[in-house]
This record gives structure tokens, sequence and C-alpha cells, in this order.
């Protein structure tokens, strides 16, 4: 029997991350695990903080009657509550338990949100580079996904973005710390953008923030509470506590926001028709305790900071990113996709930067071991030296 037509067109342009994965998979074998330097997918190989151990086993050990059931689809109240303190003081704005909903991480955020905000043929406006992933999660719900260009520092283009603004479009969804790029909006141009929505009117902004507490140099990620009315903060602790597997994160509705009553009842429906249900049981009590937890960031920081210097020793143009642990460097050619094939060829592992919208670019995760990056410079000035 065939499958549904639009899944099987969707696996024929899924995701590039994944395939180079696959790809990594196959030459690991062929050669080795250790001749193969894969950059691909943005894994976290920190370990989680110290305190999570500690608490999780405080957790497991103290279970009671009911821990493991269920709980009100929008998760625990005193998760919610921990997360809402937190929040406010992040954001500046005052939340409280109630404008939050405990989610599946931040895809499963994302989906709730969008699930509840969109008619069919709505649109959402993103800037790229973008994670591929969220043109899925909009035609997910009935809707579409708009990309619009940033500047070449990958800064957002406010005049872009007011130019792709139709009456279908129903959100901008931002990415700061950004991924592939690692780039962190300020606060002036969030400002703008908020002013610019407000003017437009019915127009939700929406920040995907994984990233977050992952940023270096003293930079600061601006709240997008502050700068706009009808908010919505969605986030997962995938990253800052090296939980991906765990599957836990949050959306957060500004307290200014119009319908915010209806926007919270519809995501928490939403939660349970998309067949999350709720959040993980054990992750909620777990992550009540570690708001103020993150990884080493000074690791990720070194780890950027030696590739980012292998890679201009051996001729790369090189940016260091403000945040997240990817590099989006310009390919030496127009054709990224040869580029990466080039790499590959030299058992190193990146993904092509048309698979996040940024064609003439590649990405490297480097959230891998410091011996990884060190023995894989030599691959990357070798695939260089082919095309300059």
């Amino acid at each position: 029997m065939p499958i549904a037509t639009h899944i099987e067109a969707t696996m024929e342009k899924s995701s590039w991350i994944r395939k180079m994965f696959e790809e990594g998979a196959r030459l690991k074998a062929q050669h080795g695990a250790q001749n193969v330097f894969d950059f691909s997918l943005g894994n976290p190989n920190l370990p989680p903080p110290a305190r999570f151990e500690q608490v999780l086993q405080d957790v497991v050990a103290h279970a009671g009657p009911g821990d493991h059931g269920y709980m009100p689809n929008i998760g625990y109240p005193f998760t919610r509550a921990a997360v809402a303190q937190y929040l406010s003081r992040q954001q500046g704005a005052q939340l409280n338990a109630d404008d939050l909903v405990m989610t599946c991480g931040a895809a499963g955020a994302l989906n709730i949100v969008l699930k509840t905000i969109l008619n069919p043929e709505d649109e959402v406006i993103t800037p790229t580079p973008c994670f591929v992933e969220y043109g899925f999660y909009a035609s997910n719900h009935g809707g579409k996904i708009v990309m619009v260009n940033t500047h070449d520092d990958f800064t957002l283009d406010l005049d872009a973005i007011e130019q792709a603004i139709t009456p279908r479009t129903r959100a901008v969804l931002i990415n700061s710390p950004n991924n592939p790029t690692g780039q962190v909006y300020n606060r002036e141009s969030l400002d703008a953008l908020g002013r610019l929505l407000e003017r437009r009117g019915g127009i939700y902004l929406i920040a995907d923030e994984p990233y977050r507490k992952i940023v270096y140099d003293n930079v600061l990620v601006p709240g997008i509470l502050a700068c706009c009315r009808n908010s919505v903060v969605v986030s997962s602790y995938s990253k800052d506590l090296s939980i991906p597997g765990e599957r836990l994160g949050y959306a957060a509705v500004n307290p200014q926001a119009d319908d915010h009553s209806k926007l919270l009842a519809g995501m928490a429906l939403a939660n349970r028709i998309l067949g999350f249900v709720n959040a993980p049981a054990l992750m909620q009590r777990v992550v009540a305790q570690l708001q103020e937890e993150t990884v080493d960031i000074t690791v990720y920081q070194r780890k950027r900071d030696l590739l980012c210097d292998g890679l201009a020793d051996a001729g790369y143009a090189i940016a260091k990113p403000a945040g997240a642990f990817y590099l989006f460097p310009k390919s030496p050619i127009a054709d990224d996709v040869r580029f990466v094939q080039a790499l590959q060829e030299e058992l190193v592992l990146a993904v092509p930067g048309s698979g996040f919208m940024g064609p003439g670019h590649f990405r490297i995760a480097y959230c891998v071991d410091d011996d990884t990056i060190v023995n894989a410079l030599p691959g990357f000035q070798r695939a260089l030296r082919r095309f300059v």
C-alpha cells in the first residue's frame, strides 16, 4: 500500500543533518570510527551538570504513589511555577505558572503553538539560514513557512521581514542564538521587530531559544517578552543541560498577549491531541530544581576557539559565533554540496548550508571531542586546497 503523498515528498527533501549522520555511520564502519571526523549532528557531548545526577537520583529514590502517572496536560504546577519564576528574571516580564505549558522538547512546544494559531494556508515568516524542521512544523498544521534573507552577517533584515508580511501572516519565528549560524540578535533589532509587529497587528513573535544559555564573550540574549506584547518563548533543556534524549521543554506566553487565556487553552488541547499528552513526569520533577544550572559553557568556548583558530590557519575566512555550538563558514565554492562532498572524501563530515536555506556555506557542529577537532584540521586544509 502507498504511503501518504505529502510524507513521501517530505522524505525526499528530508534533513541533510540526518543524511550526513547516516553517511557517517557508513564511513565509520568502513574506515574505523577513530578515522572519521563527524561534525554533522548537534548532539551535545558534554555531560549534564553534576547537580543533575544528584537531583535525578534523589527524585527516583523518593518517588511516591502517582509520581509516574498522568498530570494536567500543561504539566505539574510546581514545575511551571519554577520555570515561570526563572523566566521572569530572564525575560523582564512577570510570569506565573499559568503562563506556561511544559512540552516534549522545543519541537513539541513549537508544534502546539503553531497548531493553536494557524488556519489552513496561514504563513509563518522566519529569517534564514534556519533550522530546516521549521517548514515541516508549519505544514503539520496546514500552514507554510515564508523564508526571508538576513544581512551578510546573519543579523535581522527588518525590511525583508516587513516586505514578506501579507494578510495571511500569523507569526514571525526567530531562533537566537541561531542554528546554524551562532548569531545572537541584539536588543535594538528585536525592539524594532516588536514595534513592526505591533504596527502591523495580529502577528505573533515566537522565539525558539534552546541555545539561550550557550553564549560567549559576555554576550547577552535579549528577552523578547519585553519587546513584543504578542509573543511566545519556546525552549528546551536539551542543550543547556545536555539531556536531548529526555525530551523536555516549554512554551511561555507573554502575560500581556491578546487572547492570552484562549491561546494557552488551545496549546493545552494541542498538547493532548497531537499525542504528546504531557511532558515526561520524571524530568519535570528534576528540572524544577535546576533552573539556574547549565553545562560548563567554557568547554564549548574552548572548542569554538580551537576550531576557529585552526580553520583560520588553514585559510578559511571565519567569524567567531556569539552562541550555540555551530560554525557556518563560507564555502570556497558556490556549490556548498560539492564542497561538503570534498570534505567527506577527507573523512570530515559537515552539512551543506543549503540544508538550512543558507547556500554557499556549510555547518560544523563542534560539540565533539577536542581530538576530533584537532585531527580533522588536516582534512579541512586538504579539501580547501582543492579549490583555492
